[in-house]
């Protein structure tokens, strides 16, 4: 059996594709002095105002490794901070700062920004997204049994 090339290759096409996408909003975001990662969190935290540590990783997949030193630079930065819960002084819990918030309004045109970017439909970029969502899940699911 003939090895597949590079270039027929699923996982290097989302993988150049993931490149491709953060790289196109390197500039927009760099208006907001947000990295690309640093934005992931902020639209979560637009989306729920304050969460747990650990929820965050949850909605990101990202372990508490990576997600500490983007938490540290976003409230060196003043757009959120960190306490541990009163109830369970394990729990660390993440929250916008009003600075935060405002800024929330200035990132509201990035989403549209960069969908003209890609030239696709609306429908063609809701069943790429469905379709990799699928892969993500089935991938996860089968970690998860190779854990077991």
């Amino acid at each position: 059996m003939a090895v597949v090339g590079i270039d027929d290759q699923l996982c290097f096409a989302l993988y150049s594709a993931s490149r491709a996408m953060t790289a196109a909003y390197r500039p927009i975001l760099a208006e907001l002095n947000l990295t690309y990662p640093q934005y992931l969190v902020m639209l979560v935290l637009w989306e729920e105002e304050q969460v747990t540590v650990r929820r965050l990783g949850d909605r990101l997949h990202l372990d508490s490794g990576t997600l500490s030193p983007l938490l540290k630079r976003l409230e060196a930065g003043g757009l959120i901070s960190r306490q541990r819960s009163r109830e369970d002084e394990r729990v660390v819990e993440v929250t916008l700062t009003p600075e935060g918030r405002r800024l929330s309004g200035r990132a509201e045109c990035i989403p549209e920004q960069l969908f003209s970017a890609t030239g696709m439909t609306a429908r063609d970029a809701e069943g790429l997204r469905d379709a990799v969502r699928r892969l993500t899940d089935a991938l996860s699911a089968s970690e998860g049994r190779k854990d077991s």
